[in-house]
């Protein structure tokens, strides 16, 4: 089911610079740069992607989760109990 949450275009422009820095790290790599830099490099994507996932989870409890019907509720926070177990790994 598709629908617009607040932040949909915060998301998708990170998403878009992660996957340019995704690009530039791969191109690091294949030019022989040092490890310690690619390794900096690598952090800054986790980083950005921790943080997108925030604006994702901000929007799913805000949008989602709070303007559900009472029935609805359960299932939505089950959903996202799951998504959150494989989050965090």
């Amino acid at each position: 089911m598709a629908h617009h949450h607040p932040q949909s275009s915060d998301v998708v422009a990170r998403l878009a610079r992660v996957e340019g820095h995704v690009r530039a790290i791969k191109q690091m790599s294949e030019e022989g740069k040092p490890c310690a830099d690619i390794l900096l490099q690598i952090s800054a994507v986790q980083a950005a992607l921790r943080k997108t996932g925030e604006a994702v989870l901000r929007d799913h409890l805000e949008q989602c989760v709070l303007s559900a019907e009472p029935e609805e509720m359960k299932e939505l926070l089950m959903e996202l109990k799951d998504a959150l177990a494989h989050y965090g790994r």
